[in-house]
């Protein structure tokens, strides 16, 4: 028997319970790990409030972890036990002290990476990757609005933009969050309560808006986002921390021909080859500096459910590891 959190029912932090769990033995193509270091991400918080819909009541939340392997599948090559891994995405499953993952979804990573940096980067690094290299390609010379900028994602969105050298605008909630953003690389930081992200943007870019937008926010921010960028511009929608963003039309994109998407880490990173790639390259710009993540909040894993609440009530910044 291992300790996990377990979610019995939908709702609040309270939902959130320290139980025993009987794991059972590894099968073919499986590696058992013992968790070192577990990253909190706000779509953990999706799936306990039933937003987004887990395969199994009750079930074991999160979904990004590096851990220790301390036994392989009968028949497996390529991993060992002692050896050291990340990963990142389904299964879920990551809020245990030892969890049961398929062999070819964990990735290795360099040994000058912390194993807490890794496990608190590799989730929303992969993210930032395919946004900024992918979803949409960020140039030099682009002009990129961040939602969010002093969080997890939005943090590294800024520290990679930047250093492909886009001008970055960043919105963020307060003063020592906007002070963070400057750090990140923000050239520009509105503070969304004290003025209108909207004409701030506008003014910015002389009036011609950005070529692309990230925002992970959702229903506070996605009516005015549209009115940010520039003709052919990119609207990349990849959460909700505000709730879902109210119904438009869609002939709203066709006034400027506006591309709107909603992209998934999974489905960027199916395959193998793909997975590999994807968190070579963070790794890759974690070693040389260009990324930089704050490790900010650590709690005791069993402590998830406070991690959960000031999480969802804005009161981190930056990344937020559980520990076992």
């Amino acid at each position: 028997m291992v300790k996990a959190i377990r979610v019995h029912e939908l709702g609040g932090p309270e939902v959130l319970k320290w139980e025993d769990v009987e794991l059972g033995e590894t099968k073919e193509g499986e590696i058992r790990v013992k968790n070192k270091a577990i990253g909190l991400n706000f779509i953990d918080v999706c799936f306990h409030k039933g937003v987004y819909k887990a395969a199994t009541m009750p079930f074991t939340p999160g979904r990004e972890a590096v851990g220790e392997v301390t036994a392989v599948g009968p028949g497996l090559t390529g991993r060992k036990v002692g050896d050291v891994v990340a990963y990142a995405g389904d299964p879920m499953g990551s809020y245990a002290e030892e969890q049961i993952l398929p062999a070819d979804r964990v990735v290795p990573f360099p040994r000058s990476v912390d194993h807490i940096i890794a496990a608190c980067i590799l989730m929303k690094g992969m993210t930032t990757q395919f946004l900024v290299r992918r979803c949409f390609k960020v140039e030099a010379g682009h002009s990129v609005l961040v939602h969010a900028a002093a969080g997890g994602v939005g943090s590294l969105l800024c520290q990679w933009a930047n250093a492909l050298g886009a001008t970055v605008i960043g919105t963020v909630s307060t003063k020592e969050k906007a002070a963070q953003a400057k750090e990140e690389g923000c050239k520009h930081v509105i503070i969304y309560k004290e003025e209108d992200f909207v004409a701030r943007v506008k003014e910015i870019t002389s009036g011609k808006g950005v070529e692309v937008l990230y925002d992970s926010v959702g229903k506070d921010t996605f009516q005015g986002s549209l009115e940010c960028l520039k003709p052919h511009g990119y609207t990349v929608s990849f959460g909700q921390s505000s709730g879902a963003p109210d119904p438009v039309p869609f002939t709203a994109l066709a006034a400027k021909s506006l591309f709107l998407t909603w992209p998934s880490l999974m489905q960027y990173t199916s395959t193998r080859d793909e997975l590999l790639e994807t968190a070579g390259e963070v790794f890759t710009n974690v070693a040389s500096g260009i990324l930089r993540v704050r490790v900010n909040h650590k709690y005791p894993l069993s402590q998830a459910a406070q991690a959960r609440e000031d999480l969802e009530n804005r009161r981190t910044s930056g990344s937020v590891v559980l520990i076992p």
